[in-house]
């Protein structure tokens, strides 16, 4: 077996720790926008409901933020310790894109976070109401500019190289680049899907266990009701995706379809299953459907596509590992639609709390909305291998000069500290979930509970033990 060189490190690195952090800002994006439509629904019919939702998920996004913030300031450290040539190359566009984000968006979230989470009994319910809808809409600013750097490495336009470095040419160019707007629209659907999924995984875990109130089904009759809504709405999106990456970034599509050569005026078929062999340069055992891919692809009965064949062997992305995390993400897309269905067909005859087949399935699908989110991430960044800035820059030329050692070194610490903080604050999570939600009091004045720390933990109230 072959030593892990510097680079492949480095990347193993900076993936496991994204890995770890783009989950937090998902939920966190979801429950922002959920709190925000909970709390309006309590102010607008006045049902208690609505607001005891509304302090027992304030709680989970409290924790599900910190570990968010946590997570997020290590990625920050390591463009400069693993990736310094391209901060150097190119954080003339990357850097200010990543400023306008703390300026905008967390400096808002800061400024009325403590408001969300502290200030129900304190400040006047227009306020409270308002802190809550500003921290929603701050973490959609923070999504927007972040994914506006990232399309931005994808199909990057509106720069020009001045002494050997990236120079803003067009800042309009740059943040509206080819693809922003279709990573945007799919990136917080998905958000907002894997935190469906979650609330609706917490009901029907509170279901099977024999609670049935009011509070639950209201979790679970939202969760499905968001779920029925967005699915296909994301499979549209999702399309319109990919026929920006057809156009833009052929390679990726043809990796993520396991196609090697594709004639021209031949139809493409849809291959279904099958292991892609870089070395060999051919899908073996490969499952196919005539035309379909022309048709998914092209919208054509015939249409074509460039196979890998027609890019340098160098200039390939990694077909074996895309081609599967792509069928991961599809396929628990269509599974979510027909969990949406079958919910309105359970729904329409009474039995949506009370099927025990269904209620299973909703816990079994509750963590499927950041897998898919995962499994899409890795298609994405490993699809535009070689490239760090797709055309531009090479990811061989953006590392850091460290050593092997240093690396597995520093590897080796982050996988076992992310492993016991955030185990641990999942753990945590998690444990709230289970208890579910109860009445809501207001705290004494006065109260040793409301002399803590107003940070983001402080809001759940829970011990560990």
């Amino acid at each position: 077996m072959h030593a892990l060189d510097p680079l492949t490190l480095a990347r193993i690195q900076f993936g496991f720790t994204v890995s770890f952090h783009i989950l937090f800002p998902a939920i966190t994006i979801g429950l922002a926008s959920y709190l925000a439509v909970l709390e309006g629904l309590w102010l607008w019919r006045g049902n208690t409901v609505f607001k005891d939702l509304y302090h027992f998920w304030s709680k989970l996004f409290a924790v599900n933020f910190a570990m968010g913030v946590v997570s997020g300031l290590v990625m920050s450290y390591e463009f400069g310790t693993n990736w310094s040539y391209f901060s150097s190359y190119a954080g003339g566009v990357t850097g200010p894109l990543l400023t306008y984000e703390v300026l905008t968006a967390f400096f808002l979230e800061a400024g009325f976070l403590g408001v969300m989470l502290f200030g129900w009994d304190k400040v006047g319910r227009g306020l409270h109401f308002f802190s809550t809808v500003m921290v929603a809409i701050g973490t959609l600013i923070s999504a927007t500019w972040i994914l506006a750097s990232n399309s931005w490495m994808q199909t990057p336009q509106g720069y020009r190289i001045a002494d050997g470095r990236i120079v803003p040419a067009d800042w309009l160019q740059i943040i509206f680049n080819p693809s922003f707007p279709y990573r945007l629209a799919h990136m917080g659907i998905a958000a907002f899907l894997a935190t469906a999924l979650f609330v609706g995984a917490v009901a029907a875990w509170h279901l099977l266990r024999g609670r049935d109130d009011a509070r639950i089904r209201t979790m679970m009759s939202m969760a499905m009701w968001m779920v029925l809504v967005v699915a296909p709405i994301q499979i549209l999106v999702g399309d319109l995706h990919g026929r920006n990456t057809l156009e833009y970034q052929p390679a990726k599509v043809a990796a993520i379809e396991g196609h090697w050569e594709n004639p021209p005026g031949e139809s493409v078929p849809l291959i279904l299953f099958g292991i892609p062999d870089m070395k060999s340069e051919t899908t073996r055992y490969a499952i196919e459907i005539p035309h379909v891919g022309s048709v998914i692809l092209t919208h054509s009965w015939s249409g074509t596509i460039p196979g890998l064949k027609d890019f340098k062997p160098e200039d390939r992305p990694n077909a074996t590992v895309i081609f599967w995390t792509f069928r991961v993400m599809v396929g628990l897309g269509m599974l979510m639609l027909l969990l949406g269905v079958v919910a309105l067909v359970l729904r329409w005859a009474g039995r949506l709390y009370s099927n025990r087949l269904f209620l299973r399935a909703c816990l079994v699908m509750g963590p499927s909305g950041l897998v898919a989110l995962l499994a899409g991430w890795l298609t994405t960044e490993i699809g535009r291998q070689p490239w760090v800035v797709y055309g531009v820059m090479r990811t061989a030329d953006a590392v850091s000069a460290h050593s092997a050692m240093t690396l597995s070194l520093s590897l080796l610490i982050f996988v076992v500290l992310y492993c016991t903080v955030f185990g641990t604050g999942i753990g945590y999570l998690l444990k709230l979930a289970a208890h579910g939600p109860d009445e809501h009091t207001v705290t004494p004045v006065g109260d040793e509970l409301d002399k803590r720390p107003a940070r983001p933990l402080s809001a759940a109230t829970e011990s560990l033990n």
